[in-house]
């Protein structure tokens, strides 16, 4: 191996740890606040790439109605937990149209724009307005009701989360494979490098959506309130701070995330229907590098997972996923070393 292949393996690795930085983050979000590891993040990711394609297509993407059908039951919730609390049939009503409102107008928008084939940002706008929805939605039925229970009782929820949503993107997008045409088709040398426009795209969007979280959780009153129910669930409620809303706006935000991150990774790669959860996968081994606890570390894990995959595909290419999967052996021997803890009660 000599500079040259080895400096476009490095290129190749950053851009891709840039994306699994993205997952990484979510992941970490997500078992902050609601002590959910969340194995379906992947799934966003492939449900975010195959909703642009089918629109590509001018077809309208079953992701259309599998919104529909989500807030419906999710409608059905409310108005379920509603009528056990004795409220107003009023407030009933309210409540649940407040819970369709948006899925349905998104929906119907999509069915209305999906034939017009409308340019290619508008119909990536499009697809992050569909998909980032069902975060929330998601953690409405399968979650929140047991917000309470033990980390153990939520993995094995997010298991079942994960086989149903793969099972339904076999459903909406077939078996076949699709890759995204690119945002920007420009080409750039740097030396021996050559920079295709869509890695600067990657780049610029992974460093900008970093900056806007940290500023988020900084300076915004949300943001706070999610980062004080991080720390203590339990003073968060005391002070007043929803842990309901917590989850509800980590799983949207981890939603837009996953669904960015599949607009990204888009054209770089073919996406099939279960394509998010090797994909998510990695953004999991980043988040275990960081103790599902630190953005900077998570980070840090995801740019070296994206490198140890790169090289590991020049050197043995056939064994590149056991490669990635197998280091995080030893980090998680270390952590248990370096943090014993008793048995969870």
């Amino acid at each position: 191996m000599d500079f040259t292949i080895a400096s476009i393996l490095a290129l190749d690795g950053v851009t891709n740890g840039a994306v699994y930085a993205l997952l990484a983050l979510a992941t970490v979000l997500l078992f902050a606040v609601t002590r959910v590891i969340f194995i379906p993040q992947g799934e966003f990711v492939a449900f975010g790439a195959l909703t642009l394609a089918m629109l590509q297509l001018g077809q309208v993407p079953g992701t259309v109605w599998f919104l529909l059908v989500l807030a419906g039951l999710a409608a059905l919730a409310e108005a379920g937990e509603g009528w056990r609390a004795k409220r107003p049939v009023a407030r009933i009503a309210k409540d649940a149209l407040r819970t369709l409102a948006y899925p349905v107008a998104i929906g119907l928008l999509a069915i209305w724009a999906a034939p017009r084939q409308w340019p290619l940002l508008a119909q990536a706008a499009l697809t992050l307005a569909l998909v980032t929805p069902f975060g929330g939605l998601i953690y409405r039925l399968a979650y929140e009701s047991l917000a309470d229970a033990s980390a153990l009782v939520l993995l094995i929820v997010s298991v079942g989360v994960h086989f149903a949503l793969t099972g339904l993107g076999l459903y909406f997008f077939g078996a076949e494979g699709f890759r995204n045409p690119s945002f920007w088709d420009e080409r750039f040398s740097l030396g021996p490098l050559a920079l295709s426009g869509q890695t600067l795209i990657v780049f610029a969007v992974s460093i900008a959506l970093i900056v806007m979280l940290w500023l988020f959780f900084e300076r915004s009153l949300w943001g706070k309130a999610l980062r004080a129910t991080a720390v203590n669930r339990l003073g968060a409620r005391l002070m007043g701070i929803s842990s309901t809303s917590a989850g509800r706006l980590s799983f949207t935000m981890a939603a837009f995330i996953g669904a960015l991150s599949g607009l990204l990774i888009g054209p770089t790669t073919t996406v099939f229907y279960d394509s998010g959860f090797l994909i998510g996968l990695k953004g999991f081994v980043a988040a275990v590098f960081a103790g599902l606890s630190s953005y900077p570390l998570a980070l840090v894990g995801a740019l070296g997972v994206g490198l140890l995959e790169s090289f590991g595909s020049f050197w043995a290419s056939s064994f590149k996923e056991v490669i990635v999967f197998s280091a995080i052996l030893p980090v998680l021997l270390w952590r248990s070393l370096r943090d014993p803890h008793g048995e969870e009660h």
